[in-house]
């Protein structure tokens, strides 16, 4: 049986791929559907399906994010509104990608180049190069990044300067930000404030933790193989879960 996950953030895409991937492909087996990239990567890290279409640009993790932390992995296939001026990068073909709204005969020659590949059991290429330019290109240049966390505490309102904060963890409903001084608790989920973090700087280890890049003293890896992560400036000892794990592997 093949298997596929399919991820993107808007409900109706992925019904839409979903429907025409039952019609056109019937054996193929739909394991899990995500709305974000750090879903995606734990389905991937948990099902090991053979394909995933992933969305290119989802909140936090893109699916650019997701395929090159999966490489060799399964066989991916990016979805995208973008035009195909924008897609240059795709030219070559070595990256097969479906363009909004998906059409039917586009599809039909996905699902065959696909078919070919598993086939012969063709290993999934390692496009790292490709995607990571691609993945230049097509960032947005101008988002408006936070520069200051506030939060009440009481009647009082916390600043914290973005270049402070150490990490952020989910906390329920609220979000638990903590530098190396103060910490608080403020009313916005996580998935929101990444949004809003340069993911150069900031480093999602946990589909409940992001952690500021340069903090991280040292990882360690037990003898089951589950990694967790010190901070400078901080005690506490984060753990990283497996889907994020090839961020400390050995250069």
């Amino acid at each position: 049986m093949t298997t596929a996950i399919i991820a993107d953030d808007e409900d109706l895409p992925r019904k839409d791929l979903r429907r025409m991937l039952d019609e056109l492909w019937p054996e193929l087996q739909i394991i899990a559907e995500c709305e974000h990239g750090a879903d995606a990567l734990e389905a991937i890290h948990q099902h090991n399906p053979d394909i995933a279409f992933l969305d290119i640009r989802m909140p936090g993790m893109t699916g650019l994010d997701v395929a090159n932390a999966t490489k060799g992995r399964c066989h991916a296939v990016f979805t995208t509104a973008y035009d195909n001026h924008a897609l240059e990068a795709f030219s070559a073909g070595a990256i097969d990608y479906l363009l909004k709204p998906i059409s039917r005969e586009r599809l039909v020659d996905a699902i065959a180049r696909l078919k070919a590949r598993l086939e012969v059991k063709a290993a999934p290429s390692d496009l790292s190069s490709l995607m990571q330019e691609l993945d230049k290109r097509l960032r947005p240049q101008n988002v408006e990044r936070i520069r200051w966390i506030s939060a009440s505490v009481g009647d009082t309102i916390k600043m914290f300067p973005i270049d402070k904060i150490l990490f952020f963890t989910s906390d329920e409903k609220y979000t638990r930000v903590v530098c190396t001084d103060d910490e608080a608790h403020v009313r916005k989920p996580l998935k929101e404030i990444i949004d809003g973090l340069d993911p150069e700087i900031f480093w999602q280890i946990h589909r409940s933790v992001v952690v500021r890049a340069d903090a991280i003293a040292k990882a360690h890896r037990d003898e089951l193989g589950k990694v967790t992560v010190e901070l400078r400036g901080t005690k506490e000892v984060l753990k990283v879960s497996q889907a994020y794990a090839w961020r400390f592997k050995p250069m």
